[in-house]
């Protein structure tokens, strides 16, 4: 990921109406001929970003870790030969296939139906559908998502990858042995996803919210489905969110533009068996906690505090778990990009538990006057200020004791 590659704000994640405001729109086009790099397009690329020297570096560890890549291929070749390999290759694939299929036969068949909101979409304060009707018979799955909001103006649009990506992942977390993440897990899932909805949208809609929020909000809705099918195998919903948090300005001890962008943890749903995990990302994410100490000495940041933010786990026979917070305080003018979820709706429980509490936005003006802020929100912020992030519980599982 790229911190940072243009566009209308710092970070490229703007609450933006248009693809053109996210960045530098490149289509497909060789970073490097015949083994020499095209320093002309990497200038380019970097020119667009307010962190150029950090675009080169990540642009050249990506280039060393194709060109490992690829040596690591020849020598597979070489050792085995391309005939045997292009075979071996295919028996990955279709061992994929037969696992994939192991695991969809084990769900009832059958057709399972559940609808689940946005809060918005950034710019007005209508909620926002997905709907989803998963059909499984015998070894296929169908999951379409007929009925789901049509596109928005807002920047939640999630390119089909996304919403494809979402389907896969749902699906290899029924996986009972572990299998290459492959085309071959795809063969018995047909995804139906109309163009010009929320999760397939036309070119040029913006969509830098789709990949971090619509895609949580997708995968929960597809758990929700499949716990009708499986109620002693799917955790409640968890904080369904990312809490993006993208911070820009002028960093007054190195002299230079700085960007700094994190994801802030929350709750896990309540599981079947056992509790919900507190102050952990789940689903389709893949970040972890940013280091307190690597934050402060590289920006100009301090963070004031960092907590379990207690009793946000719904209750149930097993808890949700709490979510996080994260109060950081500015030493130097920013701005900052608010893109977060579950702020209106709570994460709900399943089987009788109870609703996770919703997040919470909040700037500290001074560090003690406190402004309310969206879920979705651009905010200039001055040297003294805190932005506090109070990050969602998720539901529990299960009616709790007492409760009939």
């Amino acid at each position: 990921h790229h911190a940072d590659v243009g566009g209308m704000t710092p970070g490229s994640l703007p609450l933006s109406t248009e693809l053109y405001q996210e960045g530098t729109i490149i289509p497909p086009i060789k970073l490097a001929r015949r083994g020499r790099m095209n320093t002309e397009i990497i200038q380019l690329i970097c020119r667009n970003s307010r962190t150029p020297d950090e675009r080169k570096g990540d642009l050249a560890a990506q280039t060393a870790a194709i060109k490992v890549g690829e040596q690591r291929m020849r020598e597979v070749t070489e050792r085995y030969g391309v005939a045997d390999t292009l075979e071996h290759m295919s028996a990955l694939l279709d061992y994929s296939e037969r696992v994939t299929r192991r695991a969809i036969s084990k769900i009832p068949d059958g057709r399972y139906e559940v609808v689940d909101y946005m809060d918005d979409d950034g710019l007005t304060e209508e909620q926002v559908p997905i709907a989803v009707a998963i059909t499984v018979a015998g070894e296929d799955m169908t999951i379409d998502f007929t009925g789901t909001s049509p596109q928005r103006p807002g920047c939640i649009n999630a390119p089909v990858a996304v919403t494809n990506s979402a389907c896969l992942y749902v699906l290899r977390c029924l996986l009972d042995e572990q299998a290459p993440a492959n085309q071959g897990c795809l063969r018995s899932l047909t995804v139906i996803a109309p163009l010009g909805t929320l999760v397939n949208p036309e070119p040029q809609r913006g969509v830098a919210g789709g990949n971090v929020e619509t895609s949580q909000r997708i995968t929960d809705v597809l758990f929700h489905a499949l716990a009708q099918a499986l109620p002693e195998v799917i955790p409640a919903a968890s904080q369904g969110t990312m809490n993006n948090m993208i911070i820009g300005g002028h960093d007054p001890v190195r002299e230079k533009p700085f960007v700094y962008y994190e994801t802030i943890a929350g709750g896990m749903g309540g599981r079947p068996d056992k509790d919900g995990i507190s102050g952990i990302h789940t689903h389709m994410t893949n970040t972890m906690n940013t280091p307190v100490e690597a934050m402060e000495f590289a920006f100009p940041l301090r963070l004031k505090q960092y907590a379990i933010r207690r009793g946000t786990g719904g209750d149930g026979k097993y808890k949700g778990g709490d979510g996080v917070i994260r109060d950081v305080e500015f030493l130097a003018p920013a701005r900052v990009t608010l893109m977060s979820e579950r702020r209106k709706l709570p994460p709900p429980g399943y089987h009788g538990g109870h609703h996770g509490e919703p997040g919470e936005n909040v700037l500290l003006r001074g560090g003690y006057e406190e402004v309310k802020l969206a879920g979705k929100e651009l905010v200039d912020v001055e040297a003294g200020d805190v932005i506090s992030v109070r990050t969602p519980g998720a539901g529990g599982w299960g009616a709790p004791e007492g409760d009939e």
